[in-house]
């Protein structure tokens, strides 16, 4: 693909990727007034939320298969088309039960950007331009976070339907230039027949890989350590650091600049360092945060702007260099499935970023050291899920040595050809359980010379 193209691919797929940010975070500043309008409990309110995640986690896993089985433009453009219906919905709805209801519709079609997205730039890049890409994307994509509450804010002048008609323009930009742009790049030559039964299988298959699930569940509590902080972050701007509403920036711009910053040192050590080594300084840097940040709070009575919030932009820092390497590693496990893999890997970090939410959270989120120690012990549980995974393919590794020098100083002998000269047969009985048929004998040099007995 040539440079202009991808990085109008980049921005395009980011652009994609924001929507599910942008749907969570761009009406936050309208809940009371929706609240007043539809007269809803606090309850119901936090449901326009809960739905939408749980809506989201669960057709995460379909995006990818589909986009396996149809390509990848039909179920962008599609998912989009939905998306902007659904949001239609939201702005017009006159209860807030007709408001949950267009929500979960927008749960279910706002992630094919950040999924399909993903299978896409693999498809189309190898090696470090893949991460580089993933890094680029990845760069835009955390302005979201930060730049939604702010247009919610100044939407709410002109009332509460004014974020939702927002969205209802994003994504229908975003239908065009896809129209226009978006390439297909998941040809039918290597699509997978769309069956339920043939996506579970595939499902099933990556789960029995220990390797792809510990790069998932990495990757996952990574970002939890992050996110613990984010979702505490009304408790923890307000109680803790005692700010009011308005300074909700003071956390969130240094944390979503650390996540740039990050991605932006991550496309560009792509190519010039092994990707082993940039996991591992991410790791590093996480690990320096943590550590500073149990010592901050454990040194001090009253945590205080911004001592306690730089700790969690280097974790972001850190995150940000780790993600992209780490994504990449559990994709390329299943090439033939890129899309379901994706799909997957998306699942299973939700699992674990909605159960720190849901349980972890509530639990640490009144006292700075035991935040501090949530996310120092998730940081630590992400590096060594990864380091397990290393060690897998490492001793994977080993035992294809030993057996290719098993094989070869036996059925070399058996032929009569030098040491070494075959390799790699036993790998195959060992890790598939077939039988590798030896080489046919080679024929004498001389007439005179039978062939050699074979050993007993």
């Amino acid at each position: 693909m040539e440079p202009k193209s991808a990085r109008s691919l980049i921005v395009l797929l980011a652009s994609l990727s924001m929507i599910g940010p942008f749907a969570i975070d761009t009406f936050f500043p309208a809940f009371p007034a929706i609240s007043k309008a539809l007269t809803a409990s606090p309850f119901q309110m936090q449901q326009t939320l809960s739905l939408y995640l749980v809506a989201y986690a669960v057709m995460s896993l379909l995006h990818g298969g589909l986009s396996d089985a149809l390509g990848r433009r039909p179920v962008i453009l599609g998912s989009m088309v939905v998306f902007t219906l659904a949001s239609v919905g939201c702005a017009v709805a006159q209860t807030i039960d007709q408001l949950l209801w267009f929500r979960v519709l927008q749960g279910l079609s706002a992630g094919a950007g950040v999924i399909v997205g993903r299978a896409i730039v693999r498809d189309c890049f190898a090696g470090a331009r893949a991460q580089r890409v993933m890094s680029g994307i990845s760069m835009i994509f955390g302005i979201a976070p930060a730049l939604a509450p702010i247009i919610g804010g100044y939407l709410l002048y002109f009332g509460w339907r004014a974020p939702f008609w927002f969205l209802v323009l994003w994504s229908i930009s975003l239908v065009a230039l896809c129209w226009r742009v978006l390439p297909e790049t998941h040809g039918p030559a290597l699509r997978t027949p769309l069956h339920l039964g043939n996506l579970l299988l595939g499902y099933v298959r990556m789960l029995r890989n220990s390797r792809f699930v510990l790069l998932c569940f990495a990757g996952g509590f990574n970002f939890a350590a992050m996110f613990l902080y984010i979702s505490s972050a009304p408790s923890f701007v307000m109680e803790i650091l005692g700010m009011n509403e308005r300074q909700f920036g003071a956390f969130f711009v240094p944390t979503i600049s650390g996540m740039m910053i990050g991605s932006f040192a991550s496309g560009r050590m792509a190519g010039r360092i092994q990707p082993r080594t940039g996991l591992m300084l991410g790791y590093g840097l996480m690990l320096i945060a943590g550590i500073s940040n149990v010592a901050y709070t454990q040194l001090v009575d009253v945590v205080v702007w911004p001592y306690a919030v730089l700790p969690i932009a280097l974790t972001a820092f850190g995150v940000a260099i780790a993600f992209p390497l780490l994504t990449i590693a559990s994709m390329d496990l299943f090439p033939d499935r890129r899309g379901g893999a994706s799909s997957l890997q998306m699942f299973l970090s939700l699992i674990v970023n909605a159960s720190v939410a849901g349980l972890l959270a509530p639990l640490l989120q009144h006292d700075a050291r035991q935040l501090a120690l949530g996310a120092a012990a998730l940081t630590l549980s992400g590096m060594t899920l990864y380091l397990f995974a290393r060690s897998a393919v490492s001793r994977v590794h080993a035992v294809k040595r030993t057996c290719d020098r098993r094989t070869s100083a036996r059925r070399c002998a058996y032929i009569g050809l030098p040491h070494g000269a075959v390799v790699g047969r036993c790998i195959a009985q060992r890790f598939t359980g077939t039988a590798t048929r030896a080489p046919p004998t080679r024929a004498s040099t001389s007439p005179a010379t039978p062939n050699p007995a074979p050993r007993r």
